[in-house]
């Protein structure tokens, strides 16, 4: 997952990062609305984490530009307020103006992590953090909200990078994900990238969720197959 932190707050902003960077995904962090319209203008992000007290403006002009498509980016990217400000009216104006959940200062990191994966969930329809995939005879089990894996029925250990990948392969089942969506996922901006990045992390999975559970589209990215139901027997089938 690619993630714009938007904080003007150093202390708040490297723990943030650090603690997004650690679970696998790639964060760039801008300091100001100026610093976060440079960022929107050049790259896509799957989230956006937005501070409103900026030192050039409230963070809820950019989420409304945002919003009506006046802004770099995507109009429908999640959006989550972090902010010192508590109160009802200016927890209601966010959320009136597009933002997706609403965290106040200070907060715990691990709350911060569940807020944005259930906001991540609600925007790709997904009500449920659990999901299954492979065949219906080794199944591979995943609960992304406790970052669980059970490959049929034993645990699976994965690292953070691995599971930043496993993410942004199992959003859309069935859809092809070029190589560098998955670039996009893990690195910073600027953030120099090994060109064999991503075979790795892919060959990793393979061995750990089987050689079938990650399709390679020559030329075009991979593919995470759907989980495919056993057949049902016709009736008076033996």
């Amino acid at each position: 997952m690619r993630v714009l932190l938007i904080e003007d707050d150093r202390a708040i902003g490297s723990a943030v990062r650090d603690h997004v960077a650690a679970q696998g995904h790639g964060v760039d962090w801008a300091q100001s609305l100026e610093n976060a319209d440079e960022y929107l203008s050049v790259s896509g992000y799957d989230l956006i984490l937005l501070d409103l007290g900026l030192p050039d403006g409230n963070g809820i002009t950019l989420l409304r530009a945002l919003r009506a498509g006046r802004a770099g980016g995507d109009a429908q990217t999640p959006v989550v307020i972090l902010s010192a400000q508590d109160q009802i009216a200016q927890r209601i104006e966010g959320l009136n103006a597009g933002a997706d959940d609403y965290l106040v200062k200070p907060f715990d990191l691990s709350e911060l992590s569940a807020r944005f994966a259930a906001v991540i969930r609600r925007a790709q329809g997904q009500a449920s953090p659990a999901r299954r995939f492979g065949p219906p005879d080794a199944p591979i089990a995943i609960d992304f909200a406790l970052r669980r894996i059970e490959r049929a029925g034993a645990a699976v250990e994965i690292t953070a990078r691995e599971w930043a990948v496993l993410e942004r392969l199992t959003r859309r089942p069935n859809a092809r994900v070029a190589k560098s969506e998955i670039e996009d996922s893990l690195y910073a901006f600027g953030a120099e990238v090994e060109s064999n990045t991503v075979e790795v992390y892919v060959s990793r999975l393979r061995k750990k969720l089987g050689k079938g559970f990650i399709t390679t589209l020559r030329g075009i990215g991979y593919m995470v197959p759907e989980q495919v139901s056993k057949p049902t027997p016709a009736p008076g089938a033996s």
